[in-house]
């Protein structure tokens, strides 16, 4: 009679996830970099899925708000982001994505989604707990 393998623990799970992260992130910069991007630069035109407030950008890179500014003012040169004030709080500026910048993003996640094509052997109930999983070890992503 053979047995079951233990368990993996929390820390090889750690270790799992972030092995996977870092195989995303390299994939996503050499994408990003197709389009002549950086990876933090693809990184924010990703997070535009609506128009955000530039220190809602920083939050979400964990970097600081000087970052976001250099790397939107990158992005506005390149016409692919533009700025507009919120009209809630006209001392708010958000950032938001160009037709072009659109078009750009929809070219990164269809070269990302190429390079994970287990992704898409994955059945409807492997899915839904992947998704399940994921969004109980990070509820704030």
């Amino acid at each position: 009679m053979t047995t079951a393998p233990p368990p993996p623990t929390p820390v090889q799970l750690m270790d799992g996830l972030a092995r996977a992260a870092a195989a995303y992130y390299r994939h996503f910069a050499e994408v990003a970099a197709e389009q002549g991007l950086t990876l933090m630069q693809g990184k924010v035109l990703s997070l535009l899925r609506r128009p955000m407030p530039m220190r809602t950008l920083a939050e979400l890179l964990a970097c600081d708000a000087s970052n976001v500014t250099g790397i939107t003012d990158r992005l506005e040169a390149r016409g692919l982001v533009r700025r507009a004030v919120d009209q809630a709080d006209r001392r708010v500026k958000n950032v938001l994505l160009t037709e072009e910048g659109e078009r750009t993003v929809a070219l990164i996640r269809a070269e990302l989604m190429s390079g994970l094509t287990t992704l898409g052997q994955l059945d409807e109930d492997e899915r839904r707990t992947l998704h399940g999983l994921l969004g109980r070890v990070f509820p704030q992503a």
